[in-house]
């Protein structure tokens, strides 16, 4: 009798857990993936029985002109036993970032920019009709049905339309802050170069207009960081400001940024008037390492400067849904964790 009863408890709390469990969507991503490298971290998110991987760029370090070079480092990465271990047991989708593209820190000027596309959607096994494979560059979204809900995953791309960085000109030489020799400068509000390209910003505000629960949005490179002389959309203050003010416009709940590039982890958050708190979750060192964090007013989180990868665990079970946002370095210990209450990314 007590055996019986025991039985039927278990089974009851098993059940919720599962129910509970079934309510959850799981994200991970990551970010500069040397192909040079044994890669184990593929391991630790399989583990963790993500239902989606999200590559945010660097997915290997192509560097070349050569498209032979490029393919044969490609192979590389897939050939690797912890690639295709996440393959086989978790759904993988990606955009880019410059090592990748081609070059680094290049832009719209890198010549074999539709060459190099080609070799990357053929590699992530891009469907032949996919409209990725019909317009200029690799911008793309997904929808995730879930629990009666919407995902949608915005992949940017950040390269293919970007005009030119702006070098450094001295401008910050007496800030103490910056301890080491900065790269670029932010591009003057008087002038207006393009980092996403007319044809992309249009295609995105039509993404921002369909229904969705949750958004996240894809980039290559840090969206919520001040400005710290390397890459990010920093350095292009108006069209940083033209997504804020983009998000506003449409009227699109519940967008949240992911990136990578930096070679570590954090958590940004800009707060804004008359939006809900942007937060950017980055996501960099899938086996690649950084000597030091730029300062960054809008950390929040961070920074955490092993190997790791990135989880977003979607709840819309609990009574009020939530984004559990957490880091996992390569010894599988959870360096971060933060919670983002779903009604915090509406408008009031």
């Amino acid at each position: 009798m007590y055996k019986k009863c025991f039985a039927i408890i278990c089974f009851f709390f098993a059940s919720d857990s599962f129910a509970q469990e079934s309510n959850i969507f799981k994200i991970a991503f990551g970010s500069c993936s040397h192909q040079d490298h044994l890669l184990p971290i593929f391991n630790n998110v399989v583990t963790h029985q993500p239902d989606l991987f999200i590559f945010l760029g660097d997915n290997i370090y192509g560097d070349t002109n050569e498209m032979d070079t490029l393919k044969a480092k490609y192979k590389q990465l897939g050939e690797k036993s912890s690639y295709q271990h996440l393959k086989e047991n978790v759904d993988i989708i990606a955009t880019w970032d410059d090592h990748d593209f081609g070059w680094n820190d290049a832009g719209r000027n890198y010549k074999y920019k539709e060459e190099s596309k080609n070799i990357f959607l053929d590699f992530f096994e891009e469907p032949k009709i996919s409209k990725r494979r019909t317009h200029k560059g690799i911008y793309h979204s997904y929808d995730y049905k879930h629990s009666g809900k919407t995902i949608q995953i915005i992949l940017l791309d950040g390269r293919t339309f970007r005009d030119d960085l702006k070098k450094y000109g001295g401008e910050f030489k007496n800030d103490h802050k910056y301890f080491y020799k900065l790269d670029y400068s932010p591009h003057p509000l008087s002038t207006n170069p393009t980092l996403l390209g007319d044809e992309q910003w249009r295609w995105l505000e039509n993404e921002l207009k369909k229904p969705a629960d949750v958004r996240i949005i894809g980039s290559g490179t840090q969206f919520g960081i001040e400005f710290n002389g390397y890459e990010a959309w920093a350095n292009f203050p108006n069209e940083q400001q033209k997504l804020l003010n983009l998000i506003k416009k449409t009227k699109a709940n519940g967008v949240l940024f992911i990136s990578g590039d930096v070679h570590y982890a954090e958590i940004s958050k800009i707060i804004t008037p008359n939006l809900y708190p942007i937060y950017d979750i980055t996501s960099s060192g899938l086996s690649s390492t950084w000597h030091f964090p730029t300062p960054n007013k809008n950390r929040i989180e961070g920074p955490i400067m092993d190997n790791h990868f990135g989880l977003l665990s979607i709840n819309f079970g609990s009574p009020k849904p939530i984004i559990k946002v957490e880091i996992w370095d390569i010894n599988d210990n959870q360096r971060i964790e933060y919670t983002i209450p779903l009604d915090e990314l509406t408008f009031k």
